[in-house]
């Protein structure tokens, strides 16, 4: 079985996000740490070379195959910021219906830009995302 690539790293995040080159994706994306970095109240950590995650839990898939992820995180990606947030509490759905311009995909959230979605839901869905996962 191989080893999952992405792990922490002792990568600078700032360092990280300053390289980020689209202007509006890069000061997005330092809010949007200040936003996780609040929730949270986890320092950041860079997962991998792209990933800037906050906490961490184990999971283990029924085929045997476990590793660490972080609780929530985010990363620059040229075509979107994608965010990975956990799905599967209760408020998941109806927050997303109130959420904005998005995408979503498997624990993923995709935005283009942060004004194209009210962060006060945002702020909750990262919110309930990491209780949800801390009780797993």
């Amino acid at each position: 079985m191989t080893a999952l690539k992405t792990k922490p790293t002792k990568n600078s995040v700032k360092q990280f996000l300053r390289k980020v080159e689209n202007p509006t994706k890069r000061e997005d994306s330092f809010k949007i740490l200040e936003l996780m970095k609040e929730v949270t109240k986890e320092e950041p950590v860079m997962w991998g070379d792209s990933i800037v995650g906050f906490g961490s839990y184990r999971y283990k898939y029924a085929s045997g195959r476990e590793g660490d992820w972080p609780l929530v995180g985010f990363s620059p990606r040229k075509q979107n910021l994608t965010l990975y947030i956990m799905s599967g509490f209760g408020k998941y759905e109806k927050l997303l219906e109130s959420l904005g311009k998005f995408k979503t995909g498997k624990s993923c959230l995709y935005i283009n830009k942060l004004k194209d979605v009210d962060i006060q839901v945002l702020r909750e869905l990262i919110l309930e995302s990491v209780e949800h996962m801390k009780k797993l």
